[in-house]
């Protein structure tokens, strides 16, 4: 039988299964969100793990994502290239990183299956390696001028700009490129400050220290659990921080399998991160979580999740395990949570202050979650209630195809919320009404 023929038999035993599993359970479970959430037991599903994605579609003429009540949304920027990441310059120019997973070589039938499924959903490809420039110079809420602001990059990611230097967090490492205000592109093979191996997880998330004189960096695994041994994860899961002064790296905090959106909370100053948790044991099991990051934490990938529940598949380390710290709110089975930032109090009519999310939507669970923007709200520096939507909509009704995916949220030049949309190749703008 053809590889092909092999994935059509997949699928049809991913949706029996899941099928199956939920009528058992009497519907769908609870999401596994807050503070204390309910995680359900785990579920290994062996060899070919739940695979379930939307086709991509992309949005008619017309056609945007739904506003939470009170809030309007339009189109900042079109007609790019799988946006996922963006950075607001002094000068009010909006940077935009476009880039996307590459494929990688396939080794078994689940591989097929995976790279498959998400090329369907225009999730793998050929990356565009670039940064481009957005500019609204006449400041009614659209970008008339775009620009190819850096090209020739591998896999861009996290951008930040401190003084006369412009930072690119790359697949491969962080680079720095000299800038002159105002301008629209950059040139140059840029300086490398740090190497990181390619490969997996591909993001470079940068967040700059108040001073400027250190950059963190989120870099995720290679593998979903250690696959390949945990010498190959060397450097990886785990934030970096970047001394720009002197130029020495250290790992500030690990055992995060993709620590993606980085933020400060402003009241205590402590990091915050975004994580995407591990596949293959349910579809609430464990969930993706947002949590402060202590230095020196670790937080327990590869050997447990959400404190010390032990994942039964990887060879322990029981001396990990016992510091393994306790994420503090949960966001629910498979969302891919990437996106942060801080929120202030009145950015939006009716949102207290909190932290933005961009959920990607998940890949691997029998019921879709994520593909929305959400809001959790904090009091004293603590999430403090249950998330609210600010857009959704991304995904059609019956799951069967998604206009958008929503990545990176980033506050604008005119102190709107803009949003990353890596498959409706836009830029999102949303408003008060």
């Amino acid at each position: 039988m053809s590889l092909s023929g092999v994935f059509a038999q997949v699928v049809a035993r991913v949706g029996d299964a899941a099928i199956v599993w939920r009528r058992l359970q009497g519907g769908e479970p609870p999401q596994a969100v807050g503070a204390t959430p309910t995680i359900p037991a785990a579920r290994p599903q062996g060899s070919i793990p739940t695979l379930k994605m939307p086709t991509a579609r992309g949005w008619a003429p017309g056609q945007k994502p739904t506003a939470a009540p009170g809030l309007q949304v339009n189109a900042f920027a079109t007609g790019l290239d799988h946006p996922r990441w963006m950075h607001v310059l002094p000068n009010g120019d909006v940077t935009v990183s476009e880039a996307m997973f590459l494929p990688e070589p396939v080794k078994s039938v689940f591989d097929y299956a995976m790279v498959s499924t998400m090329r369907r959903a225009a999730a793998v490809g050929n990356s565009p390696n670039r940064i481009t420039l957005l500019r609204d110079a006449d400041g009614d809420g659209v970008a008339e001028i775009q620009e190819r602001f850096l090209e020739g990059q591998s896999q861009p990611f996290g951008m930040v700009l401190l003084g006369d230097t412009f930072h690119v967090g790359n697949a491969d490492g962080v680079l720095a490129f000299p800038y002159t205000p105002g301008a629209t592109r950059l040139t140059g093979p840029g300086r490398k400050l740090v190497s990181f191996k390619a490969g997996g997880h591909w993001t470079r998330s940068l967040l700059p220290s108040a001073d400027g004189r250190k950059l963190y960096v989120g870099v995720g695994s290679l593998s979903n659990i250690g696959d390949n041994g945990m010498e190959a994860e060397a450097g990886r899961a785990c934030i970096h921080e970047l001394d720009l002064t002197t130029g020495a790296s250290r790992i500030y905090a690990s055992g995060l399998r993709n620590p993606v959106g980085l933020a400060w909370e402003p009241v205590t100053g402590q990091l915050w991160t975004v994580v995407n948790e591990r596949d293959g044991l349910g579809d609430e099991t464990p969930p993706d979580y947002l949590t402060s990051v202590r230095e020196g934490g670790f937080y327990g990938w590869p050997y447990c999740y959400w404190g010390q529940t032990v994942d039964d598949r990887v060879p322990q380390d029981p001396a990990a395990v016992a510091k393994a710290l306790v994420p503090d709110y949960a966001l629910g089975g498979h969302t891919a949570s990437l996106g942060l930032c801080w929120l202030p109090a009145g950015t939006l009519p009716g949102f207290p202050d909190g932290m933005a999310i961009g959920q990607h939507g998940s890949w691997n669970r029998s019921k879709l979650s994520g593909y929305k923007v959400v809001f959790v709200p904090f009091v004293n520096g603590r999430p403090a209630g249950p998330p609210r939507d600010i857009l959704s909509g991304f995904l059609a009704p019956d799951e069967r195809e998604s206009y958008g995916r929503p990545v990176g949220v980033t506050i604008g030049p005119d102190g709107a919320l803009l949003v990353a949309d890596d498959v409706g190749d836009t830029i999102w703008r949303v408003t008060a009404t």
